[in-house]
Parts: structure tokens; C-alpha cells; sequence
């Protein structure tokens, strides 16, 4: 039979892999800085542009998205045309995608530091933004069906499955997440609001770990884990329960992020249900994967590649042991909010994605450059490095999250809270906090010691552009009907339309079931009498409020826990919520939640906290904010503001945008006159009067219970 000559496109999945490494580099440069910023305010920098609050979002984008995402093309391009045995459908698209994923990164290395954000997590990033995001996305899908349909190679193998769940649930999750009513080039509210939006964010940003962080990685660690130790894949029965399994149930899991919140008690039920479930999916990839070496153990001790793989899977074992365990509520009750939620995240980031992709960057560089690499000892130096450095940050930080969940909760015997000041709590986990960014060093030193490695790889040796291969046309490829093919599932794996359409269904029902009735039915959100919108100084308060990034340390939402009404007042109901868009309740308290700080502190206070946190907060590591005091307030988009409210149902009164200027500098003049009264002289139109208004409207609407709080918290 005559073969047919093709070659593979190298150059992509070369590009691909600089972009990887530099980005990553950058990542963890950024991510480095924002720990040391946790024990030394003065990290900061004193600017606007590089304070915690603006620039930990582009931490996350940059590892996530800038790394992590350009690790994903590089492995699927490469994988993806040789278990085809075709090229890339189009080399055209192939660039399209590259250099679109490129600028639509720098745009957010752009935006976040300049405060451009929507404040959801993982989709920091505007409306233009997301809607290039979607573009390069459909591009990467038209380039990889179309490379599908082409295929010289009858069945699909298990990574392209991934590959395609991958594809299909990060288009609806971006698509449906990304509900926004712009009223500016790059300003845009959220369509949903408060339990609503809680929702939304979280099926999306736990399904963004799912299917971005993990089901691609699945399907490279299938690829590549085997030609590494050049041993079949364990079992493929394994293979197709842990596929169909993961994807299924993974999609539910979601509201375990929002558990003891407003969201609705049913819901919350089934993201705990499904939680527990997904460990045996979830282990069944790793088992699959760490059975594959059985009879390679030596080799494991001699390939370094190996060792970086057996490591990501075990750190995937790991964590998602830990996230249903998490997920069940008496845990999750210490846990959320909490440092230990920091370590269980790094561990999968650090451990699975960036292990594994150091992983594969040293076997695929030396392969495309058709050579040795440049020192196996670098190598293992980087591999030791990197382990010892997740210890440092692992470690630490499971053992701040530890403390801050139980000095939070502490009693004393006459009833007391015993650690009421929060900052008490801050103060005494600092020591871990440098620890953690030891650990963040090391791990950088070692991706530092894998770049001078690969660029001494690439030097010596010479790209193969387009590597010559050539196989059998697809039609000739059958030689006789085997009675294996007539299962269903090895039907199902010759057809990648069909295969496609059932994952979307498969992925669909868990969100659809899940969201649907607290979109449809009233009773699951009720309303509450008492809450209004807010005044227009208000809502500019509370855009400068997301600008700022504060919802990055501070929470709104109290939990119906005795130390957390004790600590903060009345805990949350959902109908507080139902004008906010989009929601802030956060999850992470690196200072107190803020759900009631209406009304418990003077204007003053805010005001001096603002400018000096620690003339407040004695021993505070908040970053000052002195520009809110000097920068002109911008009411240029006000009357735009209160138009798009009303289409997003809030319920200002018809024509109320004509007077939304002169009911602001009204509001702003009476908070400028009370400071003034305190020797503060500051102008009505700064943005410090915005954001004191909104701060001091803070969960106002309802009775909230009167507490003792020490004004230094």
C-alpha cells in the first residue's frame, strides 16, 4: 500500500514553548512579589499600579492563562498531529491563534495593574477582551476539528478526548460568565446580580480549574506519559470511565465555593454531593497514569522527565483528594477563607501544571531540535529545587491557614471572642507568609535553571520546522473489520462530531440543573423591602472599590457562624445582594469581612485609614491610598451608569439619570462638610468621598446586630 508523505508543523508547538517559558517566568515573577507584599506593605511599591489588590489578578491570569494556556497549545499541537498523523489543518489559523493568545495576554498585563476589571474571579478581563478571547478560541477549535476531520488514523485516542471536552465546556463557561451590558469601551456591569452572579462566577471558576487546568493536562499526561516511559497506557476501559466520570460530575461541584452563603441550601447540597463523588473519576486518572510506569521504575530514577511527571500526578492525586474533602461543610467551615485554601490551590498549580509541563518541555524541546539536551544535571537540579520549593509553600501555608481558621473561631470560657481584632490573627501567621515567598523563590529559581537549559538545547541543536512523515489515508486504513470497533464507544471513537455533541450534553445537564431554578424561580432569591439602590456617589464608590482590587482581601458575606455575627454583625441574606452587580462577596480574607462596616466607623477614620492604615491599624500590612485623596473624582459615565442599571432591573425611578449629578455632589458635599468638622479638609469631588460613601452604605439596609469591635480592626 503507498504511503502518504506529510510533514508536522514544529514551529507552532516551538512557539508555543518560548511563549510557556517566558510567560511563566513573568507569572512567577509577579507572584512572588504579591507574597512578599503579605509581610512588607512596602512591596507595594507606593503607586497606584502595583498595589496586592491590582496586581494578584494578574498573577492568576498570568500563570492560568499566559502559562499554563500557552503549555496547553504547545502539548496539543504537538500531540494532537501525530496521533492524527496529519499536520495542522491550517498553518494560517495555527499563527492566528498564537499571536492572538499573545495580545490578548500583554492586554491584561495592560489593564489589571491600571484597574480595568469586571472583579470576577479568573475573568478579570473586560468586554473587548473577552470577546477577542472568544474569537482566538473559536480559531483553535476550527484549527483542531479541522485537523480531526483529516486524520489519517481511524479511532481517537483518549488525550483528544480531552482535548474536545476541553474545547466545548471552556466555550460555554466563558460565553455564559461573560453576560455583560457594556456602557463604555472598557467599562461593563455583569447582567447577573448578588446570588445570582455568586453562582455563575463559581460554576465558572471551579469549572475554569476543571476543564483549563486539568482536562487538558489529562490528555497530555495520556500522550506524552507514555512515550516517555514507552509503555501502553494501563487500561483503557479505566480510561473511558475516567473520562465520561470527570466530565459529568466535575461540572456540579461548583457551589461547594459558596457553602454557609445566601445561596440557596438545595444548591449548595449538590455541589457538596458531587464534590465527594469526583474523587473516584479523579483518582482513577492518576491510578491510570502512575500504573502506566508499572515495570519503568527505573527508568523513573535514571529520566528526569519522569520524575517531574510522577510528581504532577501525585500532586493531582493530592488535591483532588483535598477539594472534596474541602467541600464537606464542618471543613469547609474552617478552611474557606483561609491560607489552607492558598496551599490546596498551589499545590495543584505547582505540583500538577507546572510540574508536568516542565516535564514535557524537556522531552519535547530536545526531540524538535533533534538533539541531546543541554544538561540532565541542570535538569535535575531544577526537579529537587522545585519539589523543595512547593514544600516551602505548601507547607507554611497549610499551617497559616490552620491557624486563621481556629483563632477566628476561639472562644474564651466567659463567651467571649478570643481573638477579636482580626489584625491579631494577621500578625501571627506573618512568619509563614515568608516562608511561603522562600518557597516561591525556589520554585522560580528552578524554572530560571529550565530556561538557561532549553535555550542552551535550542542553540545546540537546529529546529525541524516541518518534521517529514507520511502514514496511510484514512480510507485505506481498514483492512479488515475488527469485532473490538463495533463497541460503543469504539464507534463513538470514529465519530469526533457526535463525540463532540455528547460532551457538550454530558457537561450541559449538571449547569442547566444547577442554575436554572434560581433564575426561574422567585422563592430562591427573595426580595427585601428595606434594600435600595444605591445613590450615584454610591455606585462611583463601589466601582472605585473594584478598581482598587479590594475585594481580593476583604469579604462580603457573613457566615451564620456565633464568631463570625459576634465578629461582624447580622449575617448576610440573600435579598442584600439582589442590586449588586456584579457581587463581591470574595474569598479570601486577608483583612475582615466588610459586609457591615456601614455606620461602625467616623468618615474620619476611613478617611486616615485610607491614607495610613496603620495610624488605624497599628502593625496593619494594607497599602496606603494616598492617590483617592488627590485623584479628581470621574463622573463623566454617572448618568451612563444609572441607564444601565435600570435595564438590569434595579429600580430608579424613570428619568432619575437627569438628576444622578446633582443628587451625587450633594451626598459628596455633606460627607467633605462632616470631615471638615474633623480639621480634614479635603475637596467634594475626590474619589476618597466615593469610596467613603459606598463604605459607609455597606449592609445599612438591614437592622444589623449592634457588635463590639475594636476600632483598630
Amino acid at each position: 500500500m503507498q504511503l502518504e508523505k506529510f510533514t508536522y508543523d514544529n514551529k507552532i508547538v516551538r512557539d508555543f514553548g518560548i511563549a510557556t517559558i517566558v510567560w511563566g517566568i513573568i507569572g512567577m515573577l509577579v507572584g512572588l512579589l504579591v507574597a512578599t507584599q503579605l509581610f512588607s506593605p512596602g512591596m507595594n511599591l507606593g503607586n497606584q499600579y502595583t498595589t496586592f489588590g491590582r496586581i494578584r489578578p494578574l498573577h492568576t491570569n498570568a500563570v492560568i492563562f499566559a502559562f499554563v494556556g500557552n503549555a496547553i497549545f504547545m502539548g496539543v499541537y504537538y500531540s494532537l498531529q501525530r496521533l492524527l498523523k496529519a499536520r495542522m489543518f491550517s498553518t494560517v489559523l495555527s499563527k492566528i491563534h498564537f499571536w492572538g493568545w499573545q495580545l490578548i495576554i500583554v492586554s491584561a498585563v495592560i489593564t489589571l495593574p491600571l484597574g480595568i476589571t469586571s472583579s470576577h474571579e479568573y475573568a478579570e478581563l473586560e468586554w473587548p477582551i473577552d470577546i477577542a478571547i472568544t474569537l482566538i478560541w473559536v480559531v483553535f477549535g476550527i484549527n483542531m476539528f479541522g485537523t480531526i476531520i483529516k486524520r489519517r488514523e481511524r479511532h481517537l485516542y483518549v488525550a483528544i478526548w480531552f482535548y474536545i471536552a476541553t474545547f466545548v465546556t471552556i466555550a460555554v463557561l466563558h460565553i455564559v460568565n461573560s453576560f455583560q451590558l457594556p456602557i463604555s469601551f472598557l467599562k461593563s456591569y455583569y447582567v447577573f446580580a448578588g446570588v445570582q452572579d455568586a453562582l455563575v462566577q463559581w460554576w465558572y471558576g471551579h469549572n475554569a480549574v476543571a476543564f483549563f487546568l486539568t482536562t487538558p493536562y489529562l490528555g497530555m499526561m495520556y500522550y506524552f506519559l507514555p512515550k516517555m516511559a514507552n509503555r501502553p497506557v494501563y487500561s483503557y476501559k479505566l480510561s473511558i470511565l475516567h473520562f465520561w466520570s470527570l466530565i459529568f460530575i466535575y461540572i456540579w461541584a461548583g457551589p461547594h465555593h459558596l457553602l454557609y452563603t445566601s445561596l440557596p441550601g438545595w444548591a449548595q447540597s449538590l455541589g457538596v454531593a458531587f464534590s465527594i463523588m469526583l474523587i473516584a473519576p479523579s483518582w482513577g486518572g492518576m491510578i491510570n497514569g502512575l500504573l502506566t510506569l508499572r515495570g519503568a521504575w527505573d527508568k523513573v530514577r535514571e529520566d528526569v522527565t519522569l520524575k517531574f511527571m510522577v510528581v504532577a500526578l501525585t500532586a493531582y492525586g493530592m488535591a483532588t483528594f483535598e477539594g472534596p474533602m474541602l467541600s464537606l461543610k464542618q471543613i469547609n467551615g474552617v478552611a474557606h477563607f483561609t491560607d489552607w485554601i492558598v496551599a490546596h490551590v498551589h499545590v495543584g498549580a505547582l505540583g500538577w501544571n507546572g510540574f508536568l509541563t516542565f516535564g514535557i518541555l524537556y522531552w519535547l524541546i530536545p526531540r524538535i531540535y533533534k538533539t541531546e539536551l543541554f544538561s540532565k544535571k541542570l535538569a535535575s537540579f531544577h526537579f529537587w529545587i522545585g519539589t523543595l520549593g512547593i514544600l516551602f509553600y505548601a507547607i507554611p501555608m497549610y499551617w497559616a491557614g490552620f491557624t486563621q481558621g481556629l483563632m477566628w473561631k476561639e472562644f474564651t470560657d466567659e463567651g467571649l471572642l478570643k481573638y477579636a481584632n482580626f489584625l491579631t490573627t494577621t500578625l501571627q501567621i506573618i512568619p509563614m507568609h515568608i516562608l511561603r515567598s522562600i518557597g516561591g523563590a525556589l520554585y522560580l529559581i528552578g524554572a530560571i535553571a529550565m530556561t538557561y537549559n532549553l535555550a542552551k538545547t535550542m542553540l545546540k541543536g537546529k529546529l525541524v520546522a516541518n518534521e517529514a512523515a507520511e502514514a496511510m489515508a484514512l480510507e485505506k486504513v481498514i483492512t479488515h473489520e475488527d469485532p473490538a470497533d463495533k463497541k460503543w464507544h469504539r464507534v463513538l471513537e470514529r465519530k469526533p462530531m457526535k463525540f463532540m455533541v455528547l460532551s457538550m450534553i454530558v457537561i450541559l445537564i449538571g449547569g442547566m440543573v444547577e442554575m436554572m431554578p434560581t433564575f426561574t424561580i422567585e422563592s430562591n432569591v427573595p426580595t427585601i423591602a428595606s434594600v435600595k439602590p444605591y445613590t450615584p456617589l454610591e455606585l462611583e464608590g463601589r466601582d472605585l472599590y473594584i478598581k482598587e482590587g479590594c475585594v481580593n482581601c476583604h469579604s462580603q458575606t457573613i457566615r451564620p457562624f456565633r464568631s463570625e455575627t459576634e465578629r461582624y454583625g447580622e449575617y448576610s441574606k440573600a435579598g442584600e445582594f439582589v442590586y449588586d452587580h456584579p457581587f463581591l462577596w470574595g474569598s479570601k480574607r486577608t483583612g475582615p469581612d466588610l459586609h457591615r462596616i456601614g455606620g461602625k466607623y467616623s468618615n474620619a477614620w476611613h478617611y486616615n485609614h485610607m491614607l495610613d492604615p496603620t495610624s488605624m491599624s497599628p502593625g496593619s500590612i494594607m497599602p496606603p491610598y494616598p492617590w483617592l485623596i488627590t485623584q479628581k473624582l470621574d463622573t463623566s459615565m454617572t448618568e451612563a451608569k444609572i441607564r444601565a442599571m435600570q435595564t438590569l432591573g434595579v429600580p430608579y425611578r424613570e428619568n432619575f439619570d437627569a438628576v444622578a449629578q446633582a443628587k451625587l455632589k450633594e451626598q459628596a458635599e455633606t460627607i467633605a462638610a462632616d470631615l471638615k468638622q474633623n480639621n480634614i479638609d479635603v475637596k467634594s469631588d475626590r474619589e476618597i468621598i466615593a469610596l467613603i460613601a459606598y463604605l459607609q452604605r455597606m449592609g445599612t439596609d438591614i437592622k444589623a446586630n449592634k457588635t463590639t469591635i475594636p476600632s483598630n480592626q
